[in-house]
């Protein structure tokens, strides 16, 4: 098997599996059962996208411009507070999985609009696909660097189907309001976690 494209798979399957904004949203839709493949194919396709670009060399730009960094921070860090005190409100109000919940589903094109937001949005999606899988692509020899950007595309792709549709397993447990309050408190902290970690991490 090729090299280039198992260093890629790996590197960009420890990235993304760590908990963050984006997976919480991609596995809160597939236990919910709305839109999972919308969902996952614009996180897998938008996530190729910032892949190729790393690995064409963008990352090397982004890093020369602090501003275009601070901007997206701030602006990104406002987006996951608002997400955290909605997760937070369905938290105090609770839900559950029978025909009588309380909340409405979400259209599909606010699932999409949604999904879109946490990965443009976020800098931390930025940081890791165009910055630091490119930063290891261009260490890559010549002809590997697109051996190493289909790899990590893959893992992208195989991650995102794996927990989008996986997430159904979980659609029993969810069948309880408790359930749903420790998961949307849960989703609220990530949030918040992330946007301190962008607003005070220098």
């Amino acid at each position: 098997m090729n090299v280039a494209f198992v260093t890629g798979f790996a590197t960009s399957g420890a990235l993304i599996v760590a908990i963050g904004a984006q997976n919480a949203f991609v596995l809160r839709q597939g236990i919910k059962r709305e839109h999972v493949l919308a969902v996952v194919l614009v996180c897998a396709v938008s996530d190729a996208l910032l892949i190729t670009l790393g690995v064409a060399g963008l990352g090397t730009l982004v890093q020369r411009s602090p501003a275009l960094l601070t901007v997206a921070r701030y602006s990104g860090a406002a987006f996951l507070i608002g997400y955290g005190l909605l997760a937070a409100r369905r938290a105090l109000h609770g839900e559950s999985m029978t025909a009588t919940t309380a909340e409405a589903p979400l259209s599909m094109r606010a699932a999409i609009v949604t999904c879109l937001a946490f990965t443009y949005l976020n800098p931390h999606c930025w940081l890791d696909t165009v910055v630091l899988l490119g930063s290891i692509a261009s260490q890559q020899p010549e002809g590997a660097r697109a051996w190493f950007g289909f790899g990590a595309t893959s893992a992208s792709f195989a991650w995102f189907f794996a927990l989008g549709y996986g997430a159904r397993a979980l659609r029993g447990a969810f069948a309880q309001p408790l359930a749903w309050k420790l998961f949307d408190a849960l989703i609220a902290l990530v949030m918040w976690v992330i946007a301190a970690s962008l607003l005070f991490g220098g």
